[in-house]
């Protein structure tokens, strides 16, 4: 890492493609804390960065594993500046303004289908500069906002492709890198907003589709039983008569965003006359012409029969109820009591459903589609790749690197995959074949839906056999997590049930999280974080009791109560595991350490001196040391250091050598040295004894 101009706090890096897919695509660069530090900027900061042209980013911090020299960028991002990776890059502070406006170009389905404040909300917090290509996916702004609600509008605007799309800056006010923020006025290249073209109020009857139900995968079930109910409603209505059973049909189909609901209500209806309504493009419109749609889609459903389909239906119907709301309630009342027509809703969010929908005069049934397991991805992939010219592929590596895709991840990871075998077919001049590299490349760039980054675990590289000591931790927790998962059929065999969950606890700072990190590294895991404080509320203070009053207010009872709800459940989780952390075991509620909960305890130690030499040389594998630097006698001197401890000695003695000198080589005992004088061990004896007594006892 060198500095072009003393003083200028610029630092010239090393380019590496980012494979996250939490930070792909999104204008998100990734440093090392060291150079973030050398920047003089703080994590989120915007920078410049310059190769053949220069474009702008938000910085992130990257894991302390990788070199200092190196800055991991996204496709899209080495292409905006001019890269190629393994090339040099000029990477500096930049100030950026707040966007008054941005124009933008892209493909013209995109143009015709999103409206301004959709792409907006998919840009809001993305730094850009005129002739950036940007994407569409929305970029994760911390706790208190959501990428769902844009997330589902561009799906359901341009399709499963949305992921893929790419925009062109054409233009920016104020001029210079500019960040897209909630007041910023965003537009098509002819400078027309969306939201002031007219809107489509008139429902059309929407053809056949493309796959019938005996492609369907994972949801056969589901279309079995929504193929009987509208038989007997709209087919034999007599016999319901007969028995004096109502004819009216509504059905609220639920399940995650892109598990395929729509396609397979469309599957069902083939042969059927079927009238759409889109929930977030309805939705998006003036509550008068909201009204006008509804009800010309209830005429034209009420003439000549069918099923009426609302997607999205909490879009177009959220429980935060607009007067309007019960005017087209009314209207879908009336389409549900007509003789021959169903009403049919979809919805990945049915608890932010108007409560009003779900009454018995309109849907009174509801069907549930769950997540693909893995044989059903593989289904899945198989069908997605049927007509595709292929070589070998191994299906069920994908299919076990895929936990959380839906029906939609996997066709915009199939997409992907044939973007790049494409692009190499172009370059080779061979026809083209879409490979098993092309398929795993995909992954590091295709994020799905079921997931957001607020609540995503980085699990990055590090596995168990990367973790220093710990041997009784990562013992449970394989017998606890990975044998269930990996052995399922030994269980079954032995009439086993697996443990439905783990508490891990130990001092703060010795290594919960990294070795959970490590475990679902290991298993090619997927990892969903909540903070404990986040169950109460994300605001701070929120639920907080008012000045006076006693902490029994009876909030913290029904939080415990709810979670235990969910941890036991009617319907038992599958391929899931609940693993819990504190540092304060003998304040947790009894109720939740019982069988069937968090059953399974395991004892997190501090470090000993062979741990901490452990920790050490993971931690040096992208720091420099000098050779007299002894890791097994620093080791053996740290007594009451933490391995967050440890890490960040060995983080401050590299930037007591960047103080030392911009050009340091390596990191001497001298500057270690100097390090210690900063960083103190934060383990408290009195409390590493209590947690050992405690472990002692259960």
């Amino acid at each position: 890492m060198t500095d072009p101009g003393a003083g200028s706090g610029q630092l010239t890096l090393t380019a590496r493609l980012n494979t996250s897919a939490v930070d792909s695509r999104r204008g998100v660069i990734r440093m090392h804390p060291n150079a973030v530090a050398a920047l003089g900027i703080r994590e989120w900061d915007a920078v410049s960065l310059t190769g053949s042209r220069t474009t702008a980013a938000v910085a992130g911090l990257a894991e302390s594993t990788i070199p200092v020299t190196t800055v991991l960028l996204d496709d899209v991002t080495l292409s905006n500046a001019g890269l190629r990776e393994g090339t040099a890059v000029i990477v500096s502070a930049v100030t950026v303004y707040g966007a008054r406006s941005v124009t933008l170009n892209g493909s013209s389905l995109a143009i015709q289908s999103i409206t301004s404040a959709t792409l907006r909300q998919a840009l809001l917090g993305k730094v850009m500069t005129v002739g950036d290509a940007v994407s569409l996916l929305p970029r994760d702004l911390g706790p208190g906002t959501s990428t769902s609600a844009a997330s589902r509008a561009l799906a359901s605007a341009v399709g499963i492709s949305w992921t893929s799309e790419l925009l062109t800056v054409t233009g920016v006010d104020p001029d210079g890198p500019v960040s897209v923020q909630p007041n910023s006025l965003v537009s098509w290249g002819d400078g027309i907003p969306m939201s002031t073209r007219a809107p489509r109020p008139e429902p059309v009857a929407v053809a056949d589709p493309a796959i019938g139900v005996d492609d369907l995968k994972g949801s056969q079930v589901q279309a079995g039983k929504l193929s009987e109910w509208l038989k007997l409603a709209l087919d034999e209505p007599h016999l319901l008569k007969t028995l004096g059973a109502t004819t009216n049909l509504g059905v609220l189909v639920s399940g995650p965003a892109g598990v395929g609901k729509t396609t397979m209500v469309r599957a069902v209806c083939a042969g059927r006359r079927l009238v759409q309504l889109d929930g977030p493009e309805v939705g998006a419109l003036a509550a008068e012409d909201r009204l006008k749609t509804v009800a010309a889609a209830v005429s034209a459903i009420r003439d000549g029969g069918g099923v009426l389909l609302i997607t999205d239906a909490d879009a177009l119907l959220p429980a935060t109820a607009e007067p309007v709301a019960a005017l087209i309630l009314a209207e879908l009342r009336t389409a549900v009591a007509t003789d021959g027509v169903a009403l049919v809703a979809t919805s990945a969010l049915p608890d932010q459903l108007d409560l009003r929908l779900r009454s018995p005069e309109l849907c009174d049934r509801e069907l549930g589609v769950p997540l693909p397991d893995g044989a059903t991805r593989k289904a899945l992939l198989e069908t997605l790749l049927k007509s595709v010219p292929a070589g070998e592929l191994n299906l069920d590596e994908i299919a076990s690197r895929t936990p959380g895709f839906v029906a939609a991840d996997l066709a915009a990871l199939v997409r992907e995959a044939a973007l790049r075998a494409a692009s190499r077919a172009s370059t080779d001049g061979q026809p083209p074949t879409l490979n098993q590299d092309d398929l795993v490349g995909a992954l590091s760039v295709i994020r799905p839906l079921s997931r957001s980054a607020s609540e995503e675990l980085t699990v990055g590289n590090v596995t168990l056999d990367d973790v220093g000591d710990m041997v009784e931790a990562k013992q449970g927790l394989t017998e606890a997590v990975l044998w269930p998962l990996q052995h399922p059929d030994t269980f079954a065999r032995l009439g086993v049930d697996p443990p439905r969950g783990v508490l891990l606890y130990g001092p703060p700072g010795c290594g919960k999280t990294f070795v959970v990190r490590a475990l679902a590294s290991t298993g090619q895991l997927s990892v969903h974080a909540v903070k404990g404080s986040e169950l109460m509320d994300k605001w701070v203070g929120a639920l907080a009791p008012r000045r006076g009053q006693s902490f029994d207010s009876g909030v913290t009872d029904r939080v415990v109560a709810s979670l235990l709800t969910e941890l036991d459940g009617i319907d038992p989780l599958r391929d899931v595991v609940v693993l819990g952390a504190t540092n304060r075991p003998d304040l947790i509620d009894p109720a939740l350490l019982r069988p069937g909960r968090l059953e399974r305890l395991v004892f997190v130690e501090p470090p000993d001196a062979a741990a901490r030499r452990e920790i050490l040389r993971t931690a040096a594998k992208s720091i420099p040391l000098s050779p007299d630097l002894n890791l097994d006698d620093i080791a053996a001197e740290l007594d009451g250091f933490s391995a967050a401890d440890c890490v960040a000695l060995l983080r401050e003695a590299a930037l007591t050598a960047m103080r030392r000198s911009i050009d340091a080589a390596d990191v001497t005992a001298a500057d270690l040295e100097a390090a210690r004088t900063t960083i103190r061990p934060s383990l408290d004896p009195v409390q590493v004894e209590s947690l050992r007594a405690f472990a002692k006892a259960v």
